[in-house]
């Protein structure tokens, strides 16, 4: 259905949701004083028993304590926590109610598990006002706002049909930056923008935050297809039951960053599907083997099988519910998601050692329902006889197991241990890369192990939703195909030189054999003829030339693949032994780079005890380098938490978590050595690269390449691989891996190369230039003053800056573009141009005065770094010297002047418009004699000089013009307020209360005009001046 009005959408969109669970009565146009009312009365319907309220409503003064009680909370998360936490507490003050009557009530707010049953209400607000912040900024409307037990929890903005769903996410981000959804809005927990053909949700990020595209998500259904149709929209994610579910169930309060979350609908999905099953389970009859969820790497199992786990402990339908994993490491990171996404009404418990774990598996108390425990731990207890009364109480409780990485070493005897230890309990896996007959182990696949498979969601669906990033993946050979085919054709005739097989006729018709007729690789498909490198053990990569190959390789573009050290990468090597090797040879060839190894301490089996004492001598090294780089004190006997460190360094998080992560890398590895460890199961967005010296095949290959692909920025296009040992063979493994995982190879699984990139930019820069020359501006000198064009232009450098880093990455600098003539379609002084106008589109304000209305992007709304867009101020100040000299000379040359002329007003267009104004007056003043050249300054100089001139100026008129205090507009000025916190602390009211309102009532010619009316206009100016430093047409 098209709808040409918004209004009709909305009325629609009414009608269908009251036909799914909301009140057919709408609430029309409401204050927030009328939705305060309406919540106030609904809390009281629900808490007149005697021992509450009785029959005495709250007076306004018990909500105010209820709405202080809201602005006291800091973020959305905390404000989901309070929900969630059911009720609140006020001191009654209510003079009817003698019983209670200053004595503190708890009443109740919301319940999660009163899905359409008990007391909820569930209603639709049609158009909320928002009151503007201050007596000049206007009220505005929402769309349409949904509200659980009265308290407003989803906000819904919309556009008619054929405009862009961003125009609404633009919508509620610009209310969102004003400070619009604040007191009782504050409440709100997910936004959506609709449109009658697509639709987006996300978690409110909190008041003044930017919007995050990473964190804004399409609903789809069960077999991960997008719905797009608003009814089936308004018949899913806002119908009840599922968004009453959303709020108590599917949001995530994320205390280890304060960020509140909502869950992806694929992991809506698989969490659901298991509590469903477990809540049918008829224990003690039904099978243990509950299925797997298949989730790609990157899609936030974890977040999936907490929220699962919480879930069932809510509704009581198990015991216990244990998350297992099979590393250390892996555990703590584990235990460490689960306590942040737990709210403070969910306790999440880990274990130190088996008996902790038995004795929290036979525990009554309610804190040791969910356990965060590893394989081993618990099967340690099939082998604890000593305390066989507990162990014989806890087989009897209602137990589910969820596996985490369910692919790995639970195929083994652990698993049926367990299985034989807890014979009744339910089992569950989560995996990014189940085994299935292709690549089983023991000829048992994920479902023989755990049942059927309960929900996927593949690396296609992943990519496809940008959920994850795709690959950039090279071969870099360390032996020329030929030299092994010698090698190989050599040895398998027996001669040593080719001279020997040229004088016998049998071995030089087996020798060209190898040389022409033997493939590369094996190929599966044709028959089981080896190839080339099926004839090479891998003892011919274990040397040092091979291994200073790679780390040659590493080292020589480390500084542009780690984006000068905010990424970091993992080497993967064959064995402990190379992986020592390599350690050594990176101290010796790669002093500059902190290098660590990762490996098991306890692995013995693969080296001979002569190694094993290299092995320990190792260790003392790499700990002794780690303790130097990073000021530590870890020594063999405290490896665990050695390995603990590393983990949370490489994953930025706990106490190595920067704010300023770019210039501060030296807390950060750059590149950590391992064998089999943080390959599977690691999660770290900072990790962008991995380099690869083993053969790996199948789900190996999944799940260590994806080891790359988090999502973090522009800065990050692609995870970028880079193998080295028998190329051909893990080329053949990588297509193998990724057919069997996929289905078939996705689109935007592997990284377009170079020349596709520049091709791709070619056109972006085209349509830029048509755009800027169809608005008559020379040089990209400004930003277009049409709304659509600026829209355009954002949505087109966004993409080509996305391009930019990804061809940086694949070795492209500016002057390889001149030199090796790549075809790219632009210099880097104009691209630093275009960067420098992408910045201005978020400011509040452009800085010739003029408002910049927040322009919608589906992108981070983040300027471009300014080491990213480096303005060459070398340049142009060395042609301004040119320039100065040459209109010196009384016979210089006029051509050239104005050529120089020309060069100048072009690298001006690099600058932000008041910088522009600046230099452009300068050579006026040149040219008019009012300026005398310091041949100690630059055009740099002569510009900052200008602009402070300039500004001084402007803020001696405000001064004039008001009689303002100069020192405390200084102070509020130098604190780059906004519109949301102008008056924090109550600075504006007071800098306010020094103007002198005589001088000013003269100035501003309102002598005549009444006080009030005086007070607003002065609040005007002097909010316009201290937020946007605009004060045009007032004279003092």
């Amino acid at each position: 259905m098209i709808f040409t009005k918004e209004a009709d959408f909305e009325s629609a969109l009414i009608q269908q949701l009251s036909n799914h669970g909301w009140e057919s009565e709408c609430i029309e146009y409401p204050t927030e004083e009328a939705l305060v009312k309406n919540w106030a009365d609904i809390i009281y319907k629900n808490n007149c028993s005697p021992d509450k309220l009785d029959k005495y409503p709250l007076t306004d003064s018990e909500m105010n304590q209820i709405l202080m009680q809201i602005k006291m909370l800091k973020s959305p998360a905390m404000i989901n926590d309070w929900i969630n936490g059911k009720v609140v507490t006020i001191k009654r003050d209510n003079s009817d109610d003698t019983m209670h009557l200053g004595k503190n009530v708890s009443l109740k707010i919301f319940d999660r598990n009163e899905i359409a049953s008990g007391q909820s209400v569930y209603q639709i607000a049609r158009q909320p006002q928002f009151k503007g912040l201050n007596d000049v900024s206007r009220d505005r409307r929402g769309d349409v706002m949904l509200l659980i037990n009265g308290m407003p929890v989803i906000h819904i903005e919309l556009k008619r049909s054929g405009v862009p769903v961003d125009f609404a996410i633009n919508q509620i981000d610009l209310y969102n930056r004003r400070g619009m959804f604040s007191g009782l809005f504050s409440l709100i927990q997910i936004f959506v923008a609709m449109t009658p053909e697509e639709t987006v949700y996300f978690a409110n990020p909190g008041t003044g935050e930017a919007l995050k595209s990473e964190f804004q998500f399409h609903w789809a259904d069960v077999n991960n297809e997008i719905i797009g149709d608003w009814t089936h929209i308004a018949g899913t994610l806002l119908a009840i039951p599922l968004a009453h579910e959303l709020l108590g169930f599917y949001t995530i309060p994320d205390s280890s960053d304060g960020i509140l979350k909502v869950m992806r609908s694929y992991q809506y999905y698989a969490a659901s599907r298991i509590a469903d099953i477990v809540s049918k389970a008829d224990w003690g009859y039904t099978s243990p083997l509950g299925g797997y969820i298949w989730h790609t790497t990157g899609s936030g199992k974890t977040m999936t099988s907490f929220k699962t786990a919480q879930i069932i402990a809510s509704v009581g339908d198990a015991d216990k519910i244990v998350f297992l994993v099979d590393r250390v490491e892996l555990g703590t990171q584990s235990l460490q998601a689960y306590q942040g996404f737990a709210d403070s009404a969910t306790s999440v418990e880990g274990t130190e050692s088996g008996t902790i774990l038995l004795e929290k598996l036979d525990s009554i108390e309610p804190k040791d329902m969910i356990i965060v425990s590893s394989i081993q731990k618990m099967n340690q207890l099939s082998k604890d006889d000593t305390r066989d009364d507990m162990l014989n109480r806890v087989k009897g409780k209602r137990l589910v197991f969820i596996f985490d990485e369910c692919h790995r070493n639970t195929f083994g005897d652990m698993l049926r241990a367990i299985k034989d230890t807890f014979p009744h309990a339910l089992l569950f896996g989560f995996t990014g890369t189940p085994i299935f007959k292709d690549n089983a182990k023991k000829t048992l696949a994920t479902a023989d192990l755990f049942g059927d498979e309960l929900h996927r969601y593949s690396i296609s669906d992943g990519i496809r939703d940008k959920n994850v990033l795709g690959f950039d993946i090279t071969s870099v050979p360390t032996y020329t195909d030929d030299d092994l085919r010698n090698a190989v054709a050599l040895r398998e005739v027996g001669a040593n030189t080719i001279s020997d097989v040229m004088e016998s006729p049998e071995k030089r018709e087996r020798y060209y054999h190898f040389i022409h007729d033997v493939p590369m690789v094996r190929d599966y498909d044709r028959g089981y003829t080896r190839g080339i490198e099926d004839y090479i053990e891998n003892g011919h990569y274990d040397n040092d030339p091979h291994r200073i190959a790679v780390i040659k390789d590493i080292h020589n573009k480390w500084l542009v693949q780690s984006y000068k050290g905010l990424f970091h990468g993992i080497l993967a090597t064959h064995s402990i032994s190379e992986a020592i090797s390599y350690y050594r040879l990176f101290r010796r060839y790669a002093p500059n780079l902190k290098v660590v190894a990762l490996f098991d301490p306890t692995v013995d089996g693969e080296i001979d005890p002569a190694t094993a004492v290299i092995k320990d001598e190792s260790l003392e090294e790499i700990l002794a380098d780690y303790n130097t780089y990073f000021n530590q004190k870890f020594t063999v006997s405290n490896y665990a938490s050695f390995k603990r460190d590393v983990c949370t360094r490489l994953a930025h998080k706990l106490q190595y978590r920067s704010n300023d992560v770019e210039n501060d890398t030296d807390q950060y590895i750059d590149i950590v050595i391992v064998v089999k460890q943080l390959l599977t199961g690691f999660d770290s967005k900072y990790v962008n690269t991995l380099y690869v010296d083993k053969i790996m095949a199948y789900e190996e290959i999944v799940q260590a390449f994806s080891r790359t692909n988090r999502l973090y920025g522009p800065e990050k296009p692609f995870g970028s691989i880079r193998y080295y040992r028998k190329i051909h063979t893990m080329s053949r493994n990588i297509q193998d891996a990724f057919r069997l995982y996929s289905g078939a190879v996705p689109e935007g699984l592997y990284a377009d190369k170079k020349d596709q990139n520049i091709r791709k930019m070619n056109v972006i820069v085209e349509d830029i230039s048509d755009l800027f020359i169809a608005e008559d501006i020379e040089y990209y000198s400004k930003l277009p003053d049409n709304i659509a064009s600026r829209h355009k232009f954002g949505r087109l450098f966004y993409q080509l800056r996305i391009l930019m880093e990804a061809i940086r990455l694949q070795m492209f600098t500016w002057q390889k573009n001149i030199d090796e003539k790549l075809g790219l379609n632009l210099d880097e002084e104009t691209y630093n141009t275009l960067a420098a106008r992408y910045g201005e589109l978020f400011s509040s304000s452009t800085s010739d005065g003029k408002t910049n209305p927040l322009i919608p992007f589906d992108l981070t709304a983040k300027a471009h770094k300014q080491e990213s867009i480096r303005i060459d101020a070398d340049y142009m100040n060395k042609n301004f010297e040119k320039y100065i000299r040459a209109y010196n000379i009384d016979d210089s040359d006029k051509t050239l002047i104005d050529q120089l002329r020309m060069m100048l007003h072009k690298s001006f267009a690099q600058l932000s418009q008041e910088e522009q104004r600046a230099a452009r007056q300068i050579l006026v003043d040149i040219e008019h004699k009012r300026l005398v050249f310091d041949e100690n300054k630059t055009l740099t100089d002569y510009i900052n000089d200008y602009m402070n001139v300039d500004w001084n100026a402007k803020i001696q008129h405000c001064i004039n013009l008001l009689g303002v205090d100069e020192a405390k507009l200084r102070a509020l000025l130098n604190a780059h307020v906004n519109e949301a916190n102008i008056d924090e602390y109550g600075r504006f009211n007071e800098l306010i209360s020094t103007v002198d309102i005589e001088r000013a009532k003269q100035n501003l010619g309102m002598v005549d005009q009444p006080h009030w009316k005086c007070i607003i206009k002065i609040k005007n100016i002097l909010r316009e001046f201290v937020i946007y430093n605009k004060l045009d047409g007032y004279k003092s």
